[in-house]
């Protein structure tokens, strides 16, 4: 029997189907509170990032995967996405 017929066993665990939330991490700001109370509609917060920095991806608290921000085309043009460029290896877990 052909293994590539075989189910992987990394995903024969019925927790793999729960879906997370990953938060992406563009940057960070840390105006004073005074700067912070005296924000409106179109004010600019600088962030610690330039717009080609790797961006990061989390779950929860922990680090899973940098990658790069892209707009997807076609149906979904305008539509932000992360194509990943480094990911954390999770095989023992979060």
């Amino acid at each position: 029997m052909d293994s590539s017929n075989q189910p992987d066993p990394r995903f024969a665990n019925p927790f793999t189907q729960v879906p997370i939330e990953i938060t992406i991490s563009v940057g960070t700001a840390r105006p004073l509170v005074r700067e912070l109370l005296r924000l409106k509609r179109d004010a600019i917060l600088p962030l610690d990032r330039r717009v080609d920095d790797p961006v990061e991806l989390y779950v929860g608290d922990k680090l899973i995967a940098r990658g790069e921000l892209t707009e997807l085309t076609g149906d979904q043009a305008g539509q932000l996405a992360v194509r990943l460029t480094e990911v954390v290896d999770l095989q023992n877990g979060l």
